[in-house]
């Protein structure tokens, strides 16, 4: 399985030739250093990871980057966005497949999010202008169309490596998510493997999850969702919330 996939990648040079006739800016997205050709061995058994200096409970790395933001090329600042929750997503690579799916889907029910007082920003080491090439080719041509949320051009990789989801080799990042809080501290890490995306429900379900916890105190047992019966993080409030039936 994992073979076919990084077969299924290493098409993306043979479908680049169509893609650059379809928005001028996608030249430079397909001229970078940074084309992915790992070795198949090498990148399922012996990756090499940088040193991560995201850790939970901590300050999120800081970041300033080139992005695409409502189909032009600008810029973004973490720090802009403090007094929200930000859900940071890296993802390895435009043009391809997995990804398109998660992008999609976040950038789609941006307004679930923004109505919960949370940013949502993507992430990749590809160039910002391709990204907007990316986002200029149509769904239906393997294109994102239109965007709700910024796409960050992590050029340099220094996002990613601090963010501890960099595959150096491969000059990708692994599909991490994190969520930081209106102070910029990291509540949740979730790092999958390349073949399999992520969950818009189980991101929204965190984020309301932290944010009762800041508002009320109590905490949130295991799959707890909104109107669920949290507990009283005391050796009294456990007993309470299991004697009271909630875990049947």
């Amino acid at each position: 399985m994992a073979s076919r996939f990084l077969q299924a990648f290493r098409s993306i040079a043979t479908a680049t030739a169509v893609t650059r006739s379809i928005a001028s800016p996608a030249n430079k997205c397909f001229a970078s250093p940074t084309a992915f050709t790992p070795n198949t061995q090498r990148f399922f058994s012996t990756i090499a990871y940088p040193s991560s200096s995201a850790f939970i409970g901590k300050q999120a790395p800081n970041f300033s980057a080139p992005a695409v933001i409502d189909g032009e090329i600008s810029s973004v600042q973490l720090e802009q966005y403090r007094g929200k929750y930000v859900v940071l997503f890296f993802y390895p690579k435009d043009f391809t497949f997995v990804c398109p799916t998660e992008i999609i889907a976040f950038s789609d029910r941006a307004k679930e999010f923004e109505a919960i007082n949370t940013q949502l920003i993507a992430c990749s080491t590809d160039t910002e202008e391709c990204h907007l090439a990316w986002i200029r080719t149509p769904r239906k041509k393997g294109g994102l169309g239109n965007m709700q949320i910024p796409i960050v051009a992590d050029t340099t990789k220094a996002i990613s490596a601090d963010y501890g989801v960099l595959l150096e080799e491969a000059g990708i990042a692994l599909r991490g998510l994190f969520i930081i809080n209106p102070e910029g501290v990291l509540e949740q890490i979730t790092v999958n493997n390349l073949p399999v995306g992520r969950s818009v429900d189980e991101t929204l379900r965190l984020l309301t999850a932290f944010q009762f916890v800041a508002e009320h105190g109590e905490v949130c047992p295991a799959d707890w969702t909104p109107g669920a019966k949290t507990m009283v993080p005391s050796t009294d409030g456990s007993v309470d919330f299991f004697a009271s039936g909630a875990t049947e």
